[in-house]
């Protein structure tokens, strides 16, 4: 008589077995999704950090040792300007890219790490690099663009016009804005950078 209550409990022992297999399997599958999850979030946030990182060093060559560089060494200051504003327009370029594509990997990286803490500082980062991003093109598209006009409104070299002449004086105006736009953008990238960088390690 005592067969079937014995069978019974082997049953049910055994079906709770499995359940808690299940129940393990279901875990190991989530700490594994997880562990993935956070391993592409590292990777993605090197990637981030190296490209920001370059197109600063870039940045920073450019303005403490190329453009001085260039009106040193070489025998017209035309040629310089020349060689400066090519360069310029390089990283204006570079930097603006370089801010469009960390913003739009900024939300894809919000959405993979799902354990990294996402408040202020992912706002602060997205802020700075949209400022990287408005900087360099305003630096490029408007303040570059109208340089570039005077100069050919002038239809001479720079140095051969008056200092007092109104295009000349427009000339150097755009000049201190172009400064301040260069400024303004790795300041930025530097913020970016030190955010990126501690929610790496984060």
């Amino acid at each position: 008589m005592d067969a079937k209550p014995n069978q019974q409990n082997v049953t049910t022992a055994e079906n709770v077995s499995r359940e808690e297999g299940t129940d393990a399997s279901a875990h190991a599958a989530v700490a594994t999704g997880a562990a993935a999850a956070t391993k592409a979030g590292g990777a993605l946030g090197d990637a981030r950090l190296l490209v920001l990182g370059m197109w600063l060093g870039a940045a920073v060559l450019f303005s403490f040792a190329v453009a001085p560089g260039a009106f040193a060494v070489l025998p017209a200051r035309e040629l310089a300007g020349a060689l400066v504003t090519r360069i310029i327009g390089v990283v204006n370029v570079g930097g603006f890219l370089v801010a469009l594509l960390l913003l739009a990997t900024a939300f894809a990286r919000r959405r993979v790490a799902t354990t990294t803490k996402t408040g202020r500082a992912w706002i602060l980062e997205v802020s700075a690099l949209a400022l990287l991003a408005l900087a360099t093109g305003a630096g490029q598209w408007i303040i570059g663009a109208r340089m570039a006009a005077l100069r050919v409104t002038m239809g001479r070299p720079i140095d051969e016009v008056a200092a007092s002449d109104p295009l000349r004086l427009a000339f150097n105006s755009l000049h201190g804005y172009s400064v301040a736009a260069m400024t303004t953008a790795m300041l930025a990238a530097v913020v970016a950078f030190i955010l990126i960088a501690r929610r790496n390690r984060g």
